[in-house]
């Protein structure tokens, strides 16, 4: 079976559509692109706009794995923004079902360890609205991993039992912010992996209580990628891994790294 390798396009730092092209001159199979601002938010989209960018997308021989809906802050865990949040990412979930996409990516926030935390209340109290929203639609609200540990993440979404609530697995968040093993963390999230990130980074020391980290091209951070990719596949994992590379003055040579890197490994690890 064929690596899915996507990329999220935003990251070439080229207008949208552009960014798209790029990934189809890469030979890449698909985009993730961000939902939240510009062209693509669903304000500024209409139903005709929302076919066009359909029909551009499969022209060039790609596949939308999933939208960013991403709005930043403190996602779901502050209950002074959770009303209008939740209405936002309604509307991302509506523009994913308009164009045939069945996957919305966000951060909910930090999960805390204490259920008595007014996070912890707040996304528990939050997220069933809109993982039922999504679902209803044949869509799934994949909450991305970090900066909380894997383990800590289930505790929610096993305790919501929602089955819109699905979750982007993303390794290098976990390396970087939590201190998590990304591979045991695939084990433990085994029932809710419904797409990934691939990128890699290091965790650093912390500075005044703040969390500190460094992302790298893929290979050069503390991603065990052979093993995390061992594992993926024994889980029976068979979507994207959607290239994010947020940081560096050359993201297009990063990405093509990154491309070259996953191909390797997939001959040597995932077609067996």
């Amino acid at each position: 079976m064929k690596l899915k390798i996507g990329v999220i396009p935003d990251c070439f730092r080229l207008p949208i559509k552009e960014g798209i092209k790029k990934a189809a001159e890469l030979g890449l199979d698909g985009v993730q692109p961000y939902a939240t601002h510009g062209e693509l938010d669903p304000k500024n989209l209409s139903k005709t706009g929302r076919d066009d960018l359909k029909h551009f997308v499969e022209s060039l021989g790609l596949v939308i794995s999933a939208l960013v809906g991403d709005f930043g802050g403190h996602g779901f865990a502050d209950p002074k923004t959770i009303e209008w949040r939740i209405e936002r990412t309604k509307e991302v979930i509506d523009l994913a079902f308009d164009i045939g996409v069945n996957v919305v990516t966000t951060h909910i926030g930090i999960v805390p360890e204490d259920e008595n935390d007014i996070a912890w209340k707040t996304m528990e109290e939050s997220l069933p609205e809109v993982g039922t929203y999504a679902y209803n639609k044949g869509i799934f609200l994949a909450i991305e991993t970090g900066p909380e540990p894997a383990v800590l993440l289930k505790k929610l979404l096993d305790k919501i039992g929602n089955p819109g609530l699905k979750v982007n697995y993303d390794p290098a968040n976990l390396v970087m912010v939590a201190g998590d093993d990304p591979v045991k963390g695939v084990y433990t999230l085994k029932d809710y992996i419904i797409h990934t990130h691939a990128k890699d980074g290091i965790k650093l020391p912390d500075e005044n209580g703040r969390k500190k980290w460094k992302e790298l091209p893929l290979g050069q951070g503390n991603v065990n990628w052979p093993e995390y990719l061992k594992a993926m596949k024994e889980i029976g994992y068979n979507g994207f891994f959607t290239i994010e590379r947020e940081v560096g003055e050359r993201p297009e040579i990063d990405i093509i790294h990154a491309r070259d890197f996953l191909r390797k490994l997939e001959k040597e690890i995932w077609i067996k």
